[in-house]
């Protein structure tokens, strides 16, 4: 079984860094990220078309290279949870949990007997198609599967503590854009409101030994973040990394170019 080195490091109360795959599903974006310095990758199927045949492809390919491959399900459901695990994601991220029953839900789906109810199937994806003991492979899979639950909401911050609390969750999310769209100040991260609400999620990650995790789009707000408390964060994700290098790399060769020839009219091409 391969050995979730995130999960590992998180535990010992160490960082992680990672980012997000919503848009670029190609075998090479694992080898690309891994090659990056990334040290997980999130696949997203909650806001994109991302068909469990390609997760499984997706899979195949992040498993052959340093890497920790999650998978953001569409819901905390054990059809979704349990499916990603068997072909191949070495941990989920489920979103919108605002219960302790919801959080026990998850950690039931993906892990086997006795810490949960996963269905059982070996010599498949997930122990790279090799044989071996049962009862290893199902205790080695419950140590290194890796559980993030999703704390997006008023109701699962008010709950936070109970949430955190279930023996096998092992991160603590915050989605601060749905958090603050339930609490009526959409995309206002310097909120008074917001900076209390997270830092109860801090807190309470903290006396149940659970790693808070988010997304930060910048280095100086992950700073931000990492002076909160936060130990697992995503930096960003592909479609917005890539649509601002381009972005910027335009914009200074129009500079660029206005700058050699100022009264050439240059525009950049057709524009």
């Amino acid at each position: 079984m391969k050995v979730n080195r995130v999960k590992r490091a998180l535990r010992s109360g160490g960082l992680a860094f990672g980012t997000g795959m919503f848009e670029c599903a190609t075998p090479g974006i694992a080898r690309l990220f891994a090659a990056a310095g990334a040290e997980f990758v999130f696949y997203d199927m909650e806001h994109t078309g991302l068909s469990m045949e390609t997760i499984r492809n997706l899979m195949a390919a992040a498993r052959g290279v340093d890497l920790v491959p999650l998978v953001r399900v569409p819901a905390a459901e054990y059809h979704f949870i349990a499916r990603v695990l068997d072909v191949g994601a070495m941990g989920v991220i489920v979103p919108m949990v605002e219960t302790r029953e919801q959080a026990e839900l998850i950690v039931r789906s993906a892990k086997y007997h006795p810490e949960g109810r996963r269905g059982c199937a070996f010599g498949i994806a997930h122990d790279d198609f090799v044989g071996g003991d049962v009862a290893a492979k199902m205790r080695a899979a419950n140590e290194q599967t890796m559980v993030v639950v999703l704390i997006e909401s008023e109701r699962g911050v008010e709950n936070a503590d109970e949430i955190l609390s279930v023996e096998g969750v092992d991160v603590g999310w915050v989605g601060h854009f749905d958090l603050t769209q339930t609490m009526g100040i959409p995309g206002q991260f310097d909120h008074p409101r917001f900076l209390e609400a997270i830092g109860r999620v801090v807190e309470a990650c903290g006396r149940h030994g659970v790693a808070p995790g988010i997304m930060v789009e910048t280095v100086e707000i992950g700073r931000a973040y990492l002076r909160r408390g936060f130990r697992c964060l995503a930096y960003y994700g592909d479609v917005w990394l890539l649509a601002r290098a381009v972005r910027e790399g335009i914009d200074g060769l129009r500079a660029a170019a206005r700058e050699i020839s100022p009264d050439t009219g240059l525009r950049g091409g057709a524009r």
